[in-house]
């Protein structure tokens, strides 16, 4: 639910850029970091939320992988000491039985 929620916001923020842009068919010189060039403001519009929008999922998509890395480093460490608390319980169990007199 709370994705769709997130989609639906992007969307509505996308629809109303494209609207606005659709009805700027100015020309304007854009200044960036190497040159400069003239755009109409709609397709400059619609090119900075594109980047901005892929850059911003690229991020996110960068901090999501460093936790699932985080999340499977633990959860092997976890296993790890389950066992050898398992292995330590085993061993102490076999340890204090009583031995069998025959």
């Amino acid at each position: 639910m709370k994705y769709l929620l997130i989609f639906l916001v992007v969307l509505v923020i996308f629809i109303i850029s494209v609207t606005l842009g659709a009805h700027n068919d100015q020309i304007i010189t854009f200044n960036y970091l190497l040159a400069q060039g003239e755009f109409r403001i709609s397709t400059l519009l619609a090119a900075l939320f594109g980047a901005g929008f892929i850059l911003g999922w690229a991020i996110c998509g960068l901090f999501w992988l460093r936790v699932r890395v985080s999340l499977g480093n633990a959860q092997r460490k976890v296993r790890r000491l389950q066992n050898q608390i398992e292995q330590g319980n085993a061993a102490v169990s076999s340890a204090n039985a009583p031995a069998s007199r025959e």
